[in-house]
């Protein structure tokens, strides 16, 4: 028997804390043979190590990965970290904050676009409640 934690089960919960049960139950139905070895890698990987780790609240992690998602340009990510925050706790003006770092350290393009996204997504769950 292996001293070493269930990355996996760690993972889930830590995902399902962060990003909410109904975007993980989707995610989840969605999963086919195909993408199940990526999808066991990122739940294992990030969410079972990286985002379960005690170093750093999940509010500095959140506003971690924005940075990163826009300042790569990865922005069809962006939305889905922003609605992470309504678990997470970081606030818009938090969010603004990291992507003025961003557009001071990768590029004004990449957070302009981030912003949009942002602003986006914050009215959407504005209205949603």
């Amino acid at each position: 028997m292996s001293d070493r934690p269930d990355r996996y089960a760690i993972g889930m919960a830590t995902r399902r804390a962060v990003l909410g049960d109904a975007h993980v139950d989707r995610a989840e139905a969605a999963k086919t043979p195909l993408d199940e070895p990526f999808q066991t890698f990122i739940t294992e990987g990030a969410w079972g190590s990286v985002w379960s780790r005690p170093g750093l609240s999940r509010r500095d992690r959140s506003l971690i990965t924005l940075a990163l998602l826009a300042a790569l340009g990865n922005h069809e990510e962006v939305a889905m970290h922003v609605r992470a925050t309504a678990n997470t706790g970081a606030t818009p003006e938090e969010i603004i904050e990291a992507m003025l770092h961003v557009a001071v350290y990768a590029g004004v393009p990449r957070a302009n676009h981030a912003i949009k996204i942002i602003k986006q997504t914050l009215a959407e769950m504005e209205r949603q409640g």
